[in-house]
């Protein structure tokens, strides 16, 4: 079992006297910042010269400045820009400014765990990774509450490494709900194949699919809409609530029948190797490897393929439906 942490196991008081500087004042950034500094820490923030982001934070009433100049002012450095921009960054404009005993921050670790970043071998390297959205984050931390973390140590050189990471933690309000302890090799690969396998790859592939073989057998693809992804989440949010018990209890017997009988008949044995494959693909690297190939090349890919999907029947008759739902907050 994980080891979990509170408020009360933890001293904040560690970082009492630093200057946490935050790269990047996205949805985590924005959040994150907010929060420590409402902790009474000491904050900055990176972001692009004149940008609306750069912005946000002034009126916010940070001190924002380059990601060059943020990183030789902090002692501790928390990088919250996208994975896939996070290397260049850190070689260009944070590793020159490092110095010995700061402390190198990440909310997800692709790059570490993956080879992308290779810190200094003087520095402490953590991660703390809320597991929600930056405006739940944000949101729950002002109603007194907050959002379960999980931290990890991927350097200590100074021996207080876990410490750093539970104060950081406990300063955005995690602690408040529970903090859970992990490695950076744990939470990159199951976040990875949370991702690819269930949460979006999985799940928006079975919405299609089912989608497809309704309109496919001569059904009106409103109604199809309806039935395989509007009411999804009906579904998705008993489970978030109860688990899938829960979900089982509330919906009709015909309902939870056709769920425990019928699934496994989508969900089939050939389902579960492909993605024992996705995941030794994750393990081994070749995930990564292609994500960054794909970046360098400036992905001709996956512009083609997300372009493709744009034009599915299903994005194109879910937009003229969500406007007969004006309860439903616009996306696009």
């Amino acid at each position: 079992m994980a080891e979990m942490f509170y408020d009360k196991d933890i001293d904040m008081d560690i970082l009492k006297g630093k200057k946490i500087a935050i790269i990047g004042y996205g949805s985590q950034g924005h959040a994150q910042s907010q929060n420590l500094k409402e902790s009474g820490l000491d904050v900055i923030v990176a972001e692009v010269p004149d940008s609306a982001a750069w912005k946000k934070a002034e009126e916010k009433g940070f001190e924002v400045m380059t990601a060059d100049k943020a990183s030789k002012a902090g002692d501790v450095i928390m990088v919250l820009v996208p994975d896939e921009l996070q290397a260049g960054i850190y070689e260009k404009y944070i590793e020159p400014n490092l110095e010995k005993g700061n402390i190198l921050c990440f909310s997800h670790g692709f790059n570490i765990h993956f080879n992308q970043i290779v810190p200094k071998d003087d520095i402490d390297v953590i991660m703390i990774a809320p597991k929600g959205p930056g405006h739940i984050v944000r949101r729950m931390y002002t109603q007194d509450s907050g959002v379960p973390a999980i931290i990890a140590v991927y350097q200590d050189t100074s021996g207080k490494a876990k410490d750093y990471a539970l104060a950081y933690a406990k300063g955005i309000g995690a602690g408040r709900v529970g903090i859970i302890t992990t490695t950076f090799k744990e939470e990159t690969e199951t976040d990875l194949f949370g991702e690819q396998a269930v949460l979006c790859g999985g799940t928006s592939e079975l919405i299609r699919a089912g989608f497809d073989t309704l309109v496919d057998a001569g059904y009106q693809p409103e109604i199809a809409y309806f039935e395989v992804l509007h009411e999804l989440k009906l579904i998705v949010d008993l489970i978030y609530e109860g688990g899938i018990a829960w979900m089982r209890h509330s919906i009709s017997d015909t309902a939870e029948y056709g769920d425990i009988m019928i699934g496994k008949k989508v969900i089939t044995d050939d389902t579960r190797k492909a993605m024992k494959k996705i995941l030794e693909d994750i393990q081994n690297g070749s995930f990564a490897r292609d994500w960054i190939l794909e970046n360098k090349a400036n992905r001709p890919v996956y512009n083609a393929t997300k372009s493709k999907e744009l034009n599915h029947p299903i994005e194109i008759v879910g937009k003229k439906l969500r406007k007969m739902m004006p309860w439903i907050k616009k996306a696009e």
